[in-house]
Protein backbone atom coordinates (compact mmCIF):
# COMPACT_ATOMS: atom_id res chain seq x y z
CA UNK A 1 0.00 0.00 0.00
CA UNK A 2 1.30 3.57 -0.98
CA UNK A 3 1.78 6.01 2.14
CA UNK A 4 -0.73 8.43 2.64
CA UNK A 5 -0.93 10.99 4.89
CA UNK A 6 -4.59 11.23 5.11
CA UNK A 7 -4.77 7.90 6.04
CA UNK A 8 -2.40 8.65 8.85
CA UNK A 9 -4.72 11.80 10.04
CA UNK A 10 -7.54 9.07 10.35
CA UNK A 11 -5.82 6.48 12.26
CA UNK A 12 -7.22 5.75 15.46
CA UNK A 13 -4.25 4.63 17.31
CA UNK A 14 -2.29 7.82 16.03
CA UNK A 15 -4.23 10.08 17.29
CA UNK A 16 -4.15 8.10 20.94
CA UNK A 17 -0.45 8.44 20.86
CA UNK A 18 -0.53 12.08 20.18
CA UNK A 19 -3.02 13.16 23.03
CA UNK A 20 -1.36 11.20 25.30
CA UNK A 21 2.13 12.34 24.44
CA UNK A 22 1.15 15.86 25.03
CA UNK A 23 -1.06 14.84 28.93
CA UNK A 24 2.06 13.56 29.54
CA UNK A 25 4.28 17.20 28.88
CA UNK A 26 1.04 19.13 29.92
CA UNK A 27 1.93 17.35 33.36
CA UNK A 28 5.31 18.42 32.83
CA UNK A 29 4.64 22.16 32.02
CA UNK A 30 5.57 22.02 28.78
CA UNK A 31 3.98 24.20 25.98
CA UNK A 32 1.66 22.15 23.69
CA UNK A 33 2.36 19.73 21.26
CA UNK A 34 -0.77 18.85 21.05
CA UNK A 35 -2.92 18.57 17.50
CA UNK A 36 -2.44 22.05 16.55
CA UNK A 37 1.35 21.72 16.46
CA UNK A 38 1.80 18.47 14.97
CA UNK A 39 -0.56 19.78 12.03
CA UNK A 40 1.08 22.81 11.53
CA UNK A 41 4.70 21.51 11.37
CA UNK A 42 3.17 18.77 8.71
CA UNK A 43 1.60 21.59 6.41
CA UNK A 44 4.20 23.99 6.70
CA UNK A 45 7.05 21.05 5.96
CA UNK A 46 4.96 19.87 2.96
CA UNK A 47 4.59 23.37 1.94
CA UNK A 48 8.87 24.06 2.32
CA UNK A 49 9.20 20.96 0.01
CA UNK A 50 6.51 22.09 -2.29
CA UNK A 51 7.94 26.09 -2.80
CA UNK A 52 11.51 24.40 -3.35
CA UNK A 53 10.09 22.18 -6.33
CA UNK A 54 9.94 19.14 -4.54
CA UNK A 55 7.35 16.16 -5.90
CA UNK A 56 4.62 14.94 -4.65
CA UNK A 57 5.97 11.88 -2.88
CA UNK A 58 8.24 13.86 -0.88
CA UNK A 59 6.43 16.19 0.15
CA UNK A 60 3.92 13.56 1.67
CA UNK A 61 6.68 12.18 3.22
CA UNK A 62 7.39 15.46 5.05
CA UNK A 63 4.05 16.17 6.10
CA UNK A 64 3.51 12.04 7.09
CA UNK A 65 7.10 12.70 9.23
CA UNK A 66 5.82 16.45 10.73
CA UNK A 67 2.47 15.16 11.70
CA UNK A 68 4.32 11.78 13.39
CA UNK A 69 7.14 13.71 14.72
CA UNK A 70 6.11 13.99 18.95
CA UNK A 71 4.69 10.62 19.18
CA UNK A 72 8.02 9.37 21.42
CA UNK A 73 6.47 11.86 24.29
CA UNK A 74 4.40 9.60 24.97
CA UNK A 75 7.40 7.15 26.09
CA UNK A 76 9.27 10.05 27.56
CA UNK A 77 10.52 13.29 26.77
CA UNK A 78 14.42 12.70 27.10
CA UNK A 79 15.33 10.95 23.73
CA UNK A 80 11.55 11.11 22.54
CA UNK A 81 12.82 11.87 18.69
CA UNK A 82 14.35 7.89 18.71
CA UNK A 83 11.70 6.80 20.71
CA UNK A 84 9.25 8.30 17.72
CA UNK A 85 11.24 6.89 15.13
CA UNK A 86 10.68 3.45 16.66
CA UNK A 87 6.90 4.01 16.97
CA UNK A 88 6.78 5.70 13.81
CA UNK A 89 8.20 2.82 11.84
CA UNK A 90 5.55 0.01 13.66
CA UNK A 91 2.70 2.18 12.71
CA UNK A 92 3.64 2.69 8.80
CA UNK A 93 5.12 -0.97 8.76
CA UNK A 94 1.39 -2.35 10.17
CA UNK A 95 0.33 -0.15 7.39
CA UNK A 96 2.19 -1.76 4.61
CA UNK A 97 3.86 1.34 3.67
CA UNK A 98 6.71 1.25 1.48
CA UNK A 99 10.06 0.78 3.26
CA UNK A 100 12.06 3.31 1.48
CA UNK A 101 9.10 5.49 2.56
CA UNK A 102 9.59 4.23 5.89
CA UNK A 103 13.39 5.06 6.37
CA UNK A 104 12.92 8.24 4.99
CA UNK A 105 10.40 9.62 7.63
CA UNK A 106 11.80 7.52 10.49
CA UNK A 107 14.95 9.24 9.75
CA UNK A 108 13.92 12.78 9.51
CA UNK A 109 11.71 12.08 12.78
CA UNK A 110 14.53 10.37 14.82
CA UNK A 111 16.96 13.92 14.13
CA UNK A 112 14.29 16.15 14.65
CA UNK A 113 15.36 16.93 18.19
CA UNK A 114 18.34 19.76 18.26
CA UNK A 115 20.38 17.71 21.56
CA UNK A 116 20.68 15.41 18.30
CA UNK A 117 19.33 16.47 15.11
CA UNK A 118 21.07 17.07 11.47
CA UNK A 119 19.46 17.53 8.56
CA UNK A 120 20.38 14.38 7.40
CA UNK A 121 17.86 14.53 3.94
CA UNK A 122 15.40 17.30 2.36
CA UNK A 123 12.33 15.70 4.83
CA UNK A 124 14.36 16.19 7.56
CA UNK A 125 15.59 19.19 6.98
CA UNK A 126 11.97 20.58 6.08
CA UNK A 127 10.58 19.01 9.50
CA UNK A 128 13.51 20.82 11.45
CA UNK A 129 12.41 24.17 9.86
CA UNK A 130 8.98 23.19 10.65
CA UNK A 131 9.16 22.08 14.30
CA UNK A 132 11.66 24.80 15.45
CA UNK A 133 9.93 27.95 14.00
CA UNK A 134 6.56 26.94 15.49
CA UNK A 135 6.56 29.90 17.71
CA UNK A 136 3.75 31.55 19.03
CA UNK A 137 1.26 32.58 22.36
CA UNK A 138 -1.53 29.92 21.52
CA UNK A 139 1.01 27.16 22.49
CA UNK A 140 1.12 28.55 26.07
CA UNK A 141 -1.13 26.56 28.62
CA UNK A 142 0.09 28.56 31.87
CA UNK A 143 -2.67 30.75 32.62
CA UNK A 144 -0.72 32.54 35.76
CA UNK A 145 1.90 34.86 33.81
CA UNK A 146 3.40 35.50 37.61
CA UNK A 147 4.76 31.62 37.08
CA UNK A 148 6.01 31.64 33.35
CA UNK A 149 9.05 30.40 32.67
CA UNK A 150 11.47 31.31 29.90
CA UNK A 151 9.58 28.95 27.79
CA UNK A 152 6.26 30.81 28.55
CA UNK A 153 7.36 34.10 28.38
CA UNK A 154 9.24 33.46 25.06
CA UNK A 155 6.14 32.13 23.56
CA UNK A 156 3.65 34.32 25.10
CA UNK A 157 5.43 37.36 23.94
CA UNK A 158 4.87 36.40 20.20
CA UNK A 159 2.34 38.57 18.74
CA UNK A 160 2.85 37.79 14.84
CA UNK A 161 4.88 34.98 13.54
CA UNK A 162 5.58 33.97 9.65
CA UNK A 163 7.53 31.75 8.14
CA UNK A 164 8.83 33.64 4.35
CA UNK A 165 10.13 31.21 1.68
CA UNK A 166 11.82 32.73 -1.31
CA UNK A 167 12.50 29.82 -3.32
CA UNK A 168 16.28 29.08 -4.09
CA UNK A 169 17.02 32.23 -2.07
CA UNK A 170 16.52 31.98 2.01
CA UNK A 171 13.79 30.58 4.01
CA UNK A 172 12.96 33.41 7.20
CA UNK A 173 11.29 33.41 10.34
CA UNK A 174 9.67 37.03 10.96
CA UNK A 175 8.33 37.68 14.75
CA UNK A 176 7.06 40.51 16.33
CA UNK A 177 7.25 40.34 19.97
CA UNK A 178 6.04 42.45 22.62
CA UNK A 179 9.27 43.25 24.83
CA UNK A 180 7.61 44.13 27.54
CA UNK A 181 6.71 40.12 28.64
CA UNK A 182 10.33 38.68 27.35
CA UNK A 183 13.34 40.94 25.60
CA UNK A 184 14.72 39.69 22.87
CA UNK A 185 17.79 38.30 24.69
CA UNK A 186 15.56 35.70 26.35
CA UNK A 187 14.68 34.62 22.89
CA UNK A 188 18.04 34.13 22.32
CA UNK A 189 18.65 32.27 25.12
CA UNK A 190 16.22 29.55 24.61
CA UNK A 191 16.40 29.24 20.54
CA UNK A 192 19.75 30.49 19.52
CA UNK A 193 20.98 26.26 19.08
CA UNK A 194 17.56 26.05 17.35
CA UNK A 195 17.89 28.85 15.01
CA UNK A 196 21.63 27.42 14.04
CA UNK A 197 20.06 24.16 13.67
CA UNK A 198 17.55 26.08 11.47
CA UNK A 199 20.12 27.78 9.07
CA UNK A 200 21.91 23.85 8.69
CA UNK A 201 18.54 22.60 7.67
CA UNK A 202 17.97 25.64 4.73
CA UNK A 203 20.81 24.87 3.59
CA UNK A 204 20.72 20.83 3.17
CA UNK A 205 17.47 22.93 1.33
CA UNK A 206 19.77 25.33 -1.07
CA UNK A 207 18.99 28.20 1.21
CA UNK A 208 19.59 30.85 3.40
CA UNK A 209 18.39 31.32 7.06
CA UNK A 210 17.10 34.92 8.43
CA UNK A 211 15.85 35.51 11.57
CA UNK A 212 14.13 38.92 12.07
CA UNK A 213 12.40 40.08 15.20
CA UNK A 214 10.37 43.72 15.04
CA UNK A 215 12.10 44.36 11.89
CA UNK A 216 15.42 43.85 12.51
CA UNK A 217 16.96 41.20 11.04
CA UNK A 218 19.47 39.20 13.89
CA UNK A 219 20.67 36.49 11.40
Amino acid sequence: MDLIFENILKDEAVRTYIMKADESLLAMGYTEHSFAHVKKVAEMAGEILKIQGFNDREIELAKTAGYLHDIGNVINRIDHAQSGAVMAFRILDRMNADPEDIATIVTAIGNHDESTAFPVNAVAAALILADKTDVRRTRVRNHDTVTFDIHDRVNYSVKESQLKIEKGWYIELLLTIDTEICPVVDYFEIFLNRMILCRKAAEKLGLGFRLTINGNRLM
